[in-house]
């Protein structure tokens, strides 16, 4: 039987964040960065839980920073997808283009 360890957990999270960064840098629709972003964010929690597991010891901390990155991204989706749904209203289009055209 394969026992998985702390460098399966890590080329997952690097496969992750990799998949998550060319996503943030190629997608034009705001929507599809958003989901990149929170990939990004996922692949980081990975890797923290993991470090906590096999490296960390006794102590929870692992799972500490992956709940404060959790609560971040909770709040940085909501912040974004409102600001999507105003860019929307006004715009007619959730484009990367089109948000930039908003600075007064």
């Amino acid at each position: 039987m394969i026992e998985i360890g702390l460098s399966h957990y890590m080329v997952l999270s690097a496969v992750l964040f990799s998949i998550g960064l060319y996503g943030v840098l190629s997608r034009r629709n705001a929507v599809g960065v958003l989901m990149s972003v929170e990939l990004l964010l996922n692949s980081v929690n990975i890797a923290l839980i993991a470090i906590g597991r096999y490296v960390g010891g006794a102590g929870a901390t692992g799972q500490v920073f992956a709940l404060f990155v959790i609560t971040v991204a909770a709040a940085e989706a909501s912040v974004a997808l409102a600001l999507l749904i105003a860019i929307y209203r006004d715009r007619g289009a959730v484009d990367v283009e089109s948000a930039t055209a908003l600075q007064g």
